[in-house]
């Protein structure tokens, strides 16, 4: 399969499989939902979702309607969770697609059975519990009784088929004793609303409290259903929660455009940041800040040419970048370059994002819809997602 390589991103699916694997083991009797929102953090959701129902996966999660709606139309028919906010005026298509939505609050129950009455139709909902995270949910941690009665009422509610419980952890990523003490008070109150629905003769249906921080550190809380998130895509949690033998899934790269001798007193891109001291050799990339390489790794990124790590200079523009390759003569236009390898040299996913003070995340979300996605498996390319010049 012929693409352009100009900046694109490599995505492993023989890792994906992989690291599904790993978590399905760890996860023992828990069915897993692969997560799949922001389009498979970066990865592409329809071709990450294929891969995974190969696998045996039953349950996806998405932000919104929208992704969900993605996925139906590229012909999957796993369940699907809707973890965020869904527009009750979309009650019936929620129904005819069989998609599942998170109920969050006693306005949004009513709004939505409301909705789905008027439309003469059932939405099956899963009941988001609040037991520390303060987003959305009802609220347990301040009035876990008040919570338990909005909560019941949800069954009595027309229109609403409850089949689900879930809540969501806060810092399962930590390892700080206070942190670890809090996620516990979490695990404890979420099983303590549920016992007290389940009391009054309540099918909590199913019930999932883990996100992938919270499976790694505690595997013994899978209950129903386990949300696996980035761990899916090869990174840990956290430096201080880390899964071994995750594989990472996704490598961004990117053409070079040009090599030349850069003189002494010549400066590099925007602002004259970088200033060469000595005759230098540089090469012009074809990718920034448009197709996701961050800004902030200005002058701090080092970028991966024929096994050799090479600094960036100066500015990261918005569609090109400069990288010093004086110590790698054999670079050539047209060469290949890894800005967000698997591993060293040069900067991986996580290296990238400790330099730029944010998480590996967003650093994946943030790789553009430009950019196309080349899977590749046992070696060779099997699919391009090409958003720009696909139909």
């Amino acid at each position: 399969m012929n693409f352009e390589k100009h900046c694109w991103a490599e995505i492993d699916l023989d890792a994906l499989r992989h690291n599904y694997r790993l978590i399905a083991r760890l996860a023992g009797s828990a069915k897993v939902c692969a997560v799949l929102k922001a389009d498979a953090y970066g990865h592409g959701d329809v071709m990450t979702a294929q891969v995974l129902a190969q696998e045996g996966t039953e349950w996806f999660a998405v932000s919104s309607l929208s992704e969900a709606l993605h996925l139906r139309r590229a012909g999957l028919e796993q369940r699907i969770l809707v973890l965020g906010h869904t527009d009750p005026a979309q009650a019936i298509v929620l129904h005819r697609q069989q998609i599942l939505q998170t109920v969050y609050s006693p306005d949004y129950a009513a709004a939505l059975s409301d909705a789905a009455a008027a439309a003469r139709c059932t939405v099956q909902v899963h009941l988001k519990v609040d037991t520390g995270m303060g987003r959305i949910g009802f609220g347990a941690r301040g009035d876990r009784e008040g919570a338990v009665r909005q909560l019941a009422a949800c069954w009595q509610l027309p229109g609403l088929g409850v089949c689900g419980m879930f809540q969501h952890f806060s810092v399962a990523d930590s390892t700080d004793p206070d942190d670890v003490a809090y996620t516990e008070q979490q695990y404890a109150l979420f099983c303590a609303v549920r016992r007290q629905l389940e009391a009054l003769g309540l099918n909590t249906g199913v019930v999932h409290c883990c996100n992938s921080a919270g499976l790694v550190t505690h595997p013994e809380w899978g209950l129903d259903l386990v949300r696996a998130g980035i761990i899916l895509y090869g990174i840990d949690p956290s430096d201080q929660v880390r899964l071994p033998g995750l594989q990472p899934v996704l490598q961004l790269k990117a053409t070079v455009s040009q090599v030349k001798d850069l003189h002494p007193g010549e400066s590099v891109s925007y602002g004259r940041a970088f200033t060469a001291a000595n005759s230098m050799r540089v090469a012009t990339l074809c990718a920034g800040y448009a197709d996701g390489y961050p800004r902030l790794l200005s002058g701090k990124g080092q970028v991966c040419l024929h096994g050799q790590a090479a600094p960036v200079l100066g500015r990261v523009c918005m569609d090109q970048m400069v990288a010093d390759v004086t110590a790698i003569p054999s670079v050539r236009s047209g060469d290949e370059a890894v800005l967000f390898a698997a591993d060293g040299p040069g900067d991986t996913v996580c290296t990238a994002a400790g330099k730029t003070g944010t998480i590996p995340y967003e650093l994946l979300c943030g790789v553009t819809r430009r950019v196309p996605r080349v899977y590749r498996e046992q070696g060779r390319v099997v699919e391009i997602a090409d958003f720009l010049t696909q139909p």
